[in-house]
Protein backbone atom coordinates (compact mmCIF):
# COMPACT_ATOMS: atom_id res chain seq x y z
CA UNK A 1 0.00 0.00 0.00
CA UNK A 2 0.93 3.28 -0.95
CA UNK A 3 2.28 6.13 1.53
CA UNK A 4 -0.65 8.09 0.23
CA UNK A 5 -3.28 5.73 0.53
CA UNK A 6 -2.34 4.27 3.92
CA UNK A 7 -2.61 8.29 4.76
CA UNK A 8 -5.63 8.69 2.82
CA UNK A 9 -7.59 5.87 4.89
CA UNK A 10 -6.08 7.08 8.38
CA UNK A 11 -7.79 10.77 7.63
CA UNK A 12 -11.14 9.15 6.49
CA UNK A 13 -11.10 6.62 9.71
CA UNK A 14 -10.01 9.13 12.02
CA UNK A 15 -13.07 11.04 11.35
CA UNK A 16 -15.31 7.87 11.75
CA UNK A 17 -14.05 7.02 14.87
CA UNK A 18 -15.08 7.20 18.60
CA UNK A 19 -12.18 9.82 18.99
CA UNK A 20 -13.62 12.20 16.84
CA UNK A 21 -16.60 12.32 18.94
CA UNK A 22 -16.42 16.63 18.86
CA UNK A 23 -15.74 16.80 15.36
CA UNK A 24 -18.46 14.45 14.36
CA UNK A 25 -20.86 16.73 16.75
CA UNK A 26 -19.48 20.09 14.85
CA UNK A 27 -20.74 18.54 11.47
CA UNK A 28 -24.09 18.04 12.93
CA UNK A 29 -24.20 21.55 14.17
CA UNK A 30 -22.88 22.67 10.53
CA UNK A 31 -25.17 21.34 8.84
CA UNK A 32 -28.19 21.41 11.24
CA UNK A 33 -30.23 24.54 9.89
CA UNK A 34 -29.73 22.53 6.04
CA UNK A 35 -32.16 20.05 3.83
CA UNK A 36 -30.89 18.18 0.98
CA UNK A 37 -32.00 20.39 -1.62
CA UNK A 38 -29.05 22.90 0.06
CA UNK A 39 -26.68 20.15 -0.63
CA UNK A 40 -24.41 22.56 -2.58
CA UNK A 41 -24.64 25.06 0.13
CA UNK A 42 -23.05 22.38 2.70
CA UNK A 43 -20.71 21.05 0.41
CA UNK A 44 -19.06 24.49 0.75
CA UNK A 45 -19.38 24.98 3.82
CA UNK A 46 -17.47 21.67 4.74
CA UNK A 47 -14.96 22.07 2.33
CA UNK A 48 -14.02 26.16 3.86
CA UNK A 49 -14.01 24.12 7.07
CA UNK A 50 -11.86 21.67 5.56
CA UNK A 51 -9.39 24.38 4.00
CA UNK A 52 -8.90 26.09 7.78
CA UNK A 53 -7.92 22.97 9.47
CA UNK A 54 -5.74 21.45 6.67
CA UNK A 55 -3.56 25.05 7.03
CA UNK A 56 -3.36 24.85 11.08
CA UNK A 57 -2.89 20.98 10.40
CA UNK A 58 0.15 21.50 7.94
CA UNK A 59 1.94 24.46 9.97
CA UNK A 60 1.38 22.43 13.47
CA UNK A 61 2.77 19.66 11.73
CA UNK A 62 5.11 20.96 10.25
CA UNK A 63 6.48 22.87 13.60
CA UNK A 64 5.92 26.08 12.00
CA UNK A 65 3.24 27.20 14.52
CA UNK A 66 2.93 26.00 18.48
CA UNK A 67 -0.12 23.86 19.85
CA UNK A 68 -0.98 24.86 23.21
CA UNK A 69 -3.50 21.04 23.16
CA UNK A 70 -5.16 22.20 26.86
CA UNK A 71 -5.97 25.66 25.06
CA UNK A 72 -6.78 24.09 21.50
CA UNK A 73 -9.27 21.13 22.95
CA UNK A 74 -11.11 23.43 25.07
CA UNK A 75 -11.61 25.75 22.18
CA UNK A 76 -13.12 23.02 19.98
CA UNK A 77 -16.18 22.30 22.16
CA UNK A 78 -17.01 26.10 22.21
CA UNK A 79 -17.19 26.66 18.23
CA UNK A 80 -19.77 23.32 18.29
CA UNK A 81 -21.89 25.91 21.10
CA UNK A 82 -21.41 28.95 18.98
CA UNK A 83 -22.38 27.11 15.82
CA UNK A 84 -25.19 25.05 17.92
CA UNK A 85 -26.48 28.82 19.28
CA UNK A 86 -26.25 30.64 15.82
CA UNK A 87 -28.77 27.34 14.54
CA UNK A 88 -31.53 27.58 17.40
CA UNK A 89 -31.47 31.04 16.84
CA UNK A 90 -32.05 30.71 13.00
CA UNK A 91 -34.80 28.50 14.07
CA UNK A 92 -36.47 30.71 16.20
CA UNK A 93 -37.32 33.42 13.48
CA UNK A 94 -40.61 33.76 11.73
CA UNK A 95 -40.03 32.26 8.61
CA UNK A 96 -38.64 28.29 9.30
CA UNK A 97 -39.40 26.56 6.54
CA UNK A 98 -36.44 27.35 5.02
CA UNK A 99 -33.22 28.85 6.13
CA UNK A 100 -32.08 32.27 5.51
CA UNK A 101 -29.27 31.90 2.47
CA UNK A 102 -26.48 34.50 1.52
CA UNK A 103 -26.84 35.18 -2.34
CA UNK A 104 -23.49 33.29 -2.73
CA UNK A 105 -22.62 29.69 -2.51
CA UNK A 106 -18.97 30.34 -2.24
CA UNK A 107 -18.68 33.89 -0.40
CA UNK A 108 -20.76 33.58 2.17
CA UNK A 109 -20.39 34.39 6.26
CA UNK A 110 -21.30 30.86 7.08
CA UNK A 111 -18.08 29.58 4.97
CA UNK A 112 -16.03 32.28 6.50
CA UNK A 113 -16.93 31.20 10.13
CA UNK A 114 -16.40 27.68 9.19
CA UNK A 115 -12.96 28.21 8.00
CA UNK A 116 -12.29 30.34 11.05
CA UNK A 117 -12.83 27.10 13.28
CA UNK A 118 -11.40 24.86 10.47
CA UNK A 119 -8.40 26.62 12.18
CA UNK A 120 -9.10 25.77 15.54
CA UNK A 121 -9.82 21.95 15.00
CA UNK A 122 -6.77 21.49 12.82
CA UNK A 123 -4.62 21.96 15.42
CA UNK A 124 -6.21 19.52 17.39
CA UNK A 125 -5.96 17.16 14.57
CA UNK A 126 -2.00 17.94 14.12
CA UNK A 127 -1.43 15.86 17.82
CA UNK A 128 -2.86 12.60 16.46
CA UNK A 129 -0.74 13.21 12.77
CA UNK A 130 2.81 14.11 14.29
CA UNK A 131 2.03 11.07 16.63
CA UNK A 132 1.84 9.17 13.61
CA UNK A 133 4.62 10.75 11.26
CA UNK A 134 7.28 10.04 13.86
CA UNK A 135 10.88 11.73 12.77
CA UNK A 136 9.60 12.38 8.91
CA UNK A 137 10.33 16.29 8.44
CA UNK A 138 9.18 16.96 5.12
CA UNK A 139 5.76 14.86 5.56
CA UNK A 140 4.08 16.87 1.80
CA UNK A 141 2.89 13.75 0.59
CA UNK A 142 0.82 12.32 3.95
CA UNK A 143 -0.54 15.98 4.92
CA UNK A 144 -2.34 16.24 1.58
CA UNK A 145 -3.76 12.91 1.43
CA UNK A 146 -4.95 12.64 5.26
CA UNK A 147 -6.79 16.35 4.59
CA UNK A 148 -7.82 14.14 1.48
CA UNK A 149 -9.42 11.73 3.92
CA UNK A 150 -10.77 13.79 5.86
CA UNK A 151 -12.61 15.46 3.69
CA UNK A 152 -14.17 12.07 1.91
CA UNK A 153 -15.13 10.74 5.79
CA UNK A 154 -16.92 14.36 6.37
CA UNK A 155 -18.74 14.46 2.87
CA UNK A 156 -19.91 11.03 3.67
CA UNK A 157 -21.20 12.06 7.20
CA UNK A 158 -22.82 15.24 6.30
CA UNK A 159 -24.49 12.93 3.74
CA UNK A 160 -25.73 10.93 5.98
CA UNK A 161 -27.12 14.03 8.56
CA UNK A 162 -28.95 15.24 5.30
CA UNK A 163 -30.69 12.46 4.61
CA UNK A 164 -31.60 11.52 8.35
CA UNK A 165 -32.77 15.10 8.13
CA UNK A 166 -34.93 14.13 4.72
CA UNK A 167 -36.64 11.38 5.99
CA UNK A 168 -37.63 13.42 9.53
CA UNK A 169 -38.88 16.47 7.28
CA UNK A 170 -40.63 14.07 4.83
CA UNK A 171 -41.27 10.97 5.72
CA UNK A 172 -42.61 11.87 9.43
CA UNK A 173 -43.83 15.19 8.24
CA UNK A 174 -41.87 17.08 11.20
CA UNK A 175 -41.26 20.97 10.20
CA UNK A 176 -38.26 22.05 9.57
CA UNK A 177 -38.00 24.32 12.63
CA UNK A 178 -38.18 21.36 15.27
CA UNK A 179 -35.71 19.54 12.82
CA UNK A 180 -32.84 22.75 13.68
CA UNK A 181 -33.91 22.57 16.96
CA UNK A 182 -33.71 19.12 18.08
CA UNK A 183 -30.34 18.71 15.79
CA UNK A 184 -28.57 21.71 17.24
CA UNK A 185 -29.84 20.94 21.14
CA UNK A 186 -28.16 17.58 20.42
CA UNK A 187 -24.76 18.76 19.23
CA UNK A 188 -25.07 21.64 21.85
CA UNK A 189 -25.76 19.15 24.65
CA UNK A 190 -22.98 17.18 23.71
CA UNK A 191 -20.54 19.79 23.31
CA UNK A 192 -21.15 21.18 27.11
CA UNK A 193 -20.60 17.37 27.90
CA UNK A 194 -17.42 17.58 26.30
CA UNK A 195 -16.23 20.58 27.36
CA UNK A 196 -17.24 20.28 30.93
CA UNK A 197 -15.48 16.92 30.79
CA UNK A 198 -12.31 18.66 29.96
CA UNK A 199 -12.83 21.93 32.57
CA UNK A 200 -12.53 18.95 35.10
CA UNK A 201 -10.35 16.55 33.86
Amino acid sequence: MSVFTTYLQLGFWHIWSWQATDHLTFLLALCAPYALADWRRVVALVTSFTLGHSLTLALATLGIVGVNSPLVEALIPVTIIFTALLDMKQAGRADTRRPVRPTSVLWAAPNALALAFGLIHGLGFSTYLRSLLGANSRPVVELLSFNLGVELGQLLVVSIILLLGLVVLRGFGAARRDWVLTSSGAALGIALVLLVQLLNG
